[in-house]
């Protein structure tokens, strides 16, 4: 086959996806295995001897957000397990998988694109980082890492086979269509391997933030709240809470459970993994992160496809097999892929308890990445003596600052490139005192007030108030005309998309509050018709983002 017809069937997903939409979708799956055939098939509805099971609950329109709830059958092998997970979600989601496809990914290294050098450049190292972690998990070596990672694999093979209709369990060795499903886990990892294989047209605009954390500690330590908010862009605002159950052994041959066995998780149709990322784990952790990036282009050349388990990929390994934030730390730090640069806090509830004084070692990890680097400590002294650990794009260990390029962005641009002093540094460092519950964290990661709060003003900006500089972000309401110092501040379908929060009893039960769309209780609520961006593709989207926070329980 030549390269150019090679790369057209890489898109006949795109002609399948088009029927999918007037398919009826079922609301509740099993996935059977015919035990005289060997073969998988779906039925509507739970199914005690189901390989696995999904539902999924849309109420998009009515709050914000779906829900979705995945269960596979221990009696069955991981691997089977794996698969009909993947089979389960993509039976029940199939229209939203669409839509979503539609909205952020249609065209992305398509037909018309895909004979550029970029597009190039991105298959064969997808193609080559598929392969070489094929021949890692046919090694037998470090088992218990590859015997997840093919899991994975093995999960997001059968999501993109259910919606594609060939539902069949593949042999030990099988192939990933580097431009299907597999784009949709790539979101993060792509923003640098765009710059790292020289796209000419990269999406990430300079100072371009993605995601603002708080872990805060209550007065009296009575509480300890953890809280994330997705910085993307609105098109992106299709959006379910997922809640994993899948019992998985430790590796192939057996063994306990893994301890992140069950995980409740905000994300998006089609990904198998937060991508925001935020997960409450039954291992006792919560694992969230913001995105740091990169700025220097002499690390580039540390992005490679062999050696390399993309970030993605590396923190679904992590959740999964990790017990402490130590471990956690460990595993995710393997193959170091270079790609999606973020700072993790991993939040340790067991070490947690209410009203106590003494600092718990192991609390609070944090750790940063960036190509060839990574950084991690125990941060849970600093937590207990300020009583809050604030996230905001920005690298807080001086080794990942320095080599990250930031310092160069701090001279020619000034203090909105530091890490104590730019806005939202000293937005967190003024406010977090105001949190004394559960409402008031709400509050805080829903603050907007740029029109008339000090701290939102860039001085070098015309006008001057800008909607960037809050802890949800509001570019849209940036003037198109005005006049800005770098891309991040000027006007951009970007900024808030949602809002998580658990605490020290929510996450027990794998529970969280969460609001989906742009912050509007001190702004006015974002409406496609109405915005400067109507023309943009945003199917199965409220016209209208006015919706108030829900309480996420399971049954």
């Amino acid at each position: 086959m030549t390269r150019e017809r090679e790369m057209a069937a890489c898109w006949v997903l795109l002609v399948i996806l088009v029927p999918s939409v007037v398919r009826a979708q079922s609301s509740e799956v099993s996935v059977i295995l015919n035990p005289h055939t060997g073969n998988l098939s779906t039925v509507p509805g739970r199914r005690d001897d189901a390989v696995a099971w999904a539902k999924l609950t849309d109420t998009i329109q009515d709050n914000g957000w779906a829900i979705l709830e995945v269960q596979s059958n221990e009696k069955y092998n991981d691997s089977i397990q794996a698969y009909a997970a993947g089979v389960a979600e993509a039976a029940v989601s199939q229209r939203l998988i669409y839509m979503h496809w539609m909205n952020t990914m249609f065209g992305y290294c398509g037909p018309y694109k895909y004979q550029t050098p970029y597009c190039e450049h991105l298959r064969d190292y997808l193609a080559a980082n598929l392969a070489w972690m094929q021949e890692q998990m046919e090694l037998n070596q470090d088992q218990d890492y590859w015997h997840h990672v093919r899991l994975a694999l093995l999960q997001l093979k059968g999501l993109e086979d259910s919606y594609n209709e060939i539902i069949s369990f593949p042999e030990k060795t099988f192939k990933l269509n580097p431009f299907g499903f597999l784009l949709f886990q790539l979101g993060g990892d792509l923003e640098d391997l765009e710059a790292a294989l020289n796209k000419s047209d990269a999406k990430r605009k300079l100072g371009s933030g993605s995601c603002s954390a708080l872990v805060k500690l209550l007065p009296g330590n009575k509480d300890l709240l953890v809280s994330h908010v997705t910085w993307n862009t609105y098109q992106s605002m299709l959006r379910i809470i997922k809640k994993y159950t899948l019992p998985f052994r430790g590796n192939a041959s057996g063994g306990p459970v893994v301890p992140g066995w069950v995980q409740t998780f905000s994300s998006y149709p089609g990904t198998i993994f937060s991508g925001d990322d935020f997960y409450i784990l039954s291992s006792g952790l919560v694992s969230l992160e913001t995105t740091i990036g990169n700025s220097n282009p002499d690390l580039w050349k540390y992005i490679t496809p062999t050696n390399s388990v993309l970030e993605w990929m590396r923190n679904i390994v992590a959740n999964r097999l990790a017990t402490g934030g130590q471990e956690w730390a460990d595993l995710f730090s393997k193959f170091n892929s270079g790609t999606y640069n973020n700072q993790w806090m991993v939040v340790d509830y067991k070490k947690f308890s209410p009203g106590e004084t003494q600092v718990p070692s192991g609390l609070l990890t944090i750790l940063e990445q960036l190509p060839g680097l990574i950084t991690w400590a125990d941060k849970s002294d600093l937590l207990y003596q300020t009583s809050y650990w604030p996230s905001y794009n920005v690298p807080y260990f001086s080794d990942i600052f320095n080599a990250s390029g930031q310092p160069d962005l701090v001279k020619k641009f000034g203090d909105w490139f530091s890490y104590s002093k730019t806005p939202r540094a000293q937005l967190f460092r003024r406010n977090h005192t105001l949190v004394e519950d559960l409402p008031s964290m709400i509050r805080l990661m829903r603050y907007n007030n740029y029109l008339y709060d000090p701290l939102s003003v860039c001085s070098s900006c015309e006008p001057k108030p800008n909607g960037e500089n809050a802890i949800s972000a509001r570019s849209d309401l940036n003037p198109a005309n005005g006049t800005y110092p770098f891309g991040a501040m000027s006007q951009r379908q970007h900024g808030g998309t949602d809002m998580k929060v658990t605490s020290y009893e929510l996450a027990k039960k794998h529970m969280m509050l969460a609001v989906n769309g742009p912050t509007w209780d001190q702004v006015p609520p974002f409406q496609w018709s109405t915005s400067p961006f109507s023309n943009l593709m945003h199917m199965g989207h409220p016209d209208l983002w006015k919706f108030d926070p829900i309480l996420i329980r399971w049954d």
